[in-house]
């Protein structure tokens, strides 16, 4: 498999020019902070990126840390934060590893665009380590390519983007079995998202941690 540097991506491209850096909060998140289905809370954004989604949070009212393995975006991240006003904490980590970087458990936890990035041999690892970030009840977003999606060649499951990176394009069932061990699912479906390419087929699932 194909493996890309994120954190290269950050440093040689404009961020606007990131298909994923977008920093308008997502339809999916901020319902869910309109309605009350979330209210301010200790909150983990998984692969937060420069930040965009837990600067929106902490300008909410919510207690955010944000956790991405690429120290580029994460230095991205602290200076917007600085530049906007706002306070919210940045920890390098990798996703797939202990975590101790990570302190405390969170009530709220979500990734967004971030699990397609994960090929099937390491989702498992991915899903535990987020479960064991998370208190019991805690609620957990996830929002990441369908298989229906039309973009990247419309087909396959494995499928390159123009910019290199290798994403893994899911099914409901996959997210179901997956997240099954650690997670009540409460919401799960297919729903359309923005994208900078054009919209895209997602798979939402809000979950509770069990």
């Amino acid at each position: 498999m194909k493996y890309v540097d994120i954190d290269k991506i950050y440093q040689q491209v404009p961020l606007d020019k990131i298909p994923w850096n977008i920093e308008t909060p997502p339809d999916a998140l901020v319902g869910l902070v309109r309605t009350g289905k979330v209210k301010p809370c200790r909150t983990i954004d998984l692969g937060c990126g420069a930040g965009n989604y837990a600067i929106y949070l902490a300008g909410m009212g919510f207690d955010v840390m944000g956790v991405d393995s690429s120290p580029t975006a994460i230095r991205f991240a602290r200076e917007k934060a600085d530049r906007v006003g706002v306070t919210c904490s940045f920890v390098i980590a990798d996703l797939l590893g202990d975590l101790h970087e990570v302190q405390g458990k969170f009530d709220f936890g979500f990734d967004y665009e971030l699990l397609h990035h994960f090929m099937p041999e390491d989702r498992e690892t991915y899903v535990k380590n987020v479960a064991s970030l998370l208190s019991p009840g805690a609620t957990y977003l996830s929002v990441c390519f369908s298989e229906e999606d039309p973009q990247f060649g419309g087909k396959g499951k494995i499928r390159e983007t123009p910019i290199g990176t290798v994403l893994y394009f899911s099914s409901e069932n996959e997210i179901r079995e997956l997240f099954d061990p650690y997670f009540s699912i409460e919401e799960l479906g297919t729903i359309e998202i923005s994208g900078k390419l054009g919209p895209h087929r997602a798979i939402y699932a809000l979950s509770g941690r069990r």
